[in-house]
Formats: structure tokens, C-alpha cells, sequence
């Protein structure tokens, strides 16, 4: 009788830990490199054409690296044909990123992003512009 509670108790902790370490599995976040641009030295725009082989985004993720950039807007042109533009004003230094940028919609299907920036660089190298887009 006690070899059979022993047993229960075993499987019975089993199950516990089982349960619980299932509910905290981490959800593995996929990114997706949509393309990259090296940009001027004054006020200008860019076009970053989407060629991702899987459609469906539903968040952004802007990088600068190299040199520095004063990003103030980009205009996010979907599938449909439908536009959004996004204000960001944000001051780039070399190596750093924007906040996760959602896209309204659910999953959206990205054809271009255009960037409007001007660079104040006095390191004299030029920024590149890397953007990411998550599934």
C-alpha cells in the first residue's frame, strides 16, 4: 500500500511540473530582414522595396548603423495599395533602433517603404538603414 501512494505521488509531482513548465514555453519570434539602403548626406528619401518571401507583418523594426541619421517619417505602401504613414522623428546614433512599430490591420502584406531623413553626420560615414518585419 505505501509502494502504491509513493508511485502516485511520483506521477502525480510529474504532472505538476509538466503542466506548469509548459505554460511558461517562450514563443519563438521570427524577424525578417526586408532590406537594406545606405543613404546621402543631406535631406532626402528612400525607397526599400519588400521581396520577403512570406507575407503577412505585423510589426516593424528600423536599424541604423555606421554613421547617424534624423529619421522623420516613413510612408509603409501595402499589397492592397493601401499607404500608412508613420511619423517617427527619431535621431539615429550609429548602432541603434527604433521602438517595435505595429501595423494596424493584423497581418499586412508589405510591398515598399519610403524613409524621409536628413543626416547631420560628422563622423563622415554614411548610415545605413536596415529594416525588419515580424510575422
Amino acid at each position: 500500500m505505501k509502494n502504491a501512494i509513493t508511485k502516485s505521488s511520483v506521477i502525480a509531482t510529474l504532472l505538476v511540473i509538466l503542466f506548469v513548465g509548459s505554460s511558461f514555453t517562450t514563443k519563438i519570434v521570427r524577424w525578417e530582414h526586408l532590406g537594406s539602403r545606405t543613404v546621402n548626406y543631406r535631406l532626402d528619401k528612400d525607397v526599400i522595396k519588400v521581396t520577403a518571401r512570406e507575407g503577412g507583418f505585423t510589426k516593424l523594426k528600423v536599424k541604423v548603423t555606421g554613421g547617424s541619421l534624423n529619421m522623420h517619417k516613413m510612408v509603409v505602401q501595402y499589397g492592397n495599395g493601401k499607404k500608412d504613414i508613420i511619423p517617427l522623428r527619431y535621431n539615429f546614433s550609429r548602432k541603434s533602433a527604433t521602438r517595435l512599430i505595429d501595423l494596424e490591420g493584423g497581418k499586412r502584406v508589405i510591398r515598399d517603404i519610403t524613409f524621409f531623413y536628413d543626416t547631420k553626420n560628422l563622423s563622415k560615414k554614411r548610415a545605413k538603414v536596415h529594416v525588419f518585419g515580424r510575422h
